[in-house]
């Protein structure tokens, strides 16, 4: 399964996970991110126009994972203890022995990032 993990700010647009997503070159079969900004409505409309399922992880799943991200934001790092809350959540979400097939990728607004496994 290609799991498709975001991060994003509150004033995050659909544009701008289309754009985080298609910079990965992946299509997944779900995407993924924590559970306070899997609620944001932007986030919510790009999952049910593009009929995808969506993995919800809580804060606790990111910081017992201690999940190594290849790249380092300081905010994700500061804000949520890993250096990628969109790798760690498709890392997490993918489940055990999974793998990165795309690093962060940051939309062009940096509104939205997006990693695959």
């Amino acid at each position: 399964m290609i799991v498709a993990g975001f991060g994003m700010r509150a004033d995050v647009t659909e544009a701008s996970l289309q754009d985080a997503l298609d910079q990965t070159g992946y299509a997944p079969d779900a995407i993924a991110t924590v559970a306070d900004k899997a609620e944001f409505d932007a986030f919510q409309a790009f999952a049910r126009t593009r009929k995808l399922p969506i993995q919800t992880l809580s804060q606790d799943s990111i910081d017992q994972a201690q999940t190594q991200t290849q790249t380092q934001s300081q905010a994700s790092l500061h804000h949520r203890g890993t250096g990628s809350v969109a790798e760690a959540s498709a890392l997490i979400a993918a489940g055990t022995g999974a793998t990165l097939l795309s690093t962060r990728k940051i939309s062009n607004d940096r509104l939205a990032t997006c990693a695959i496994a």
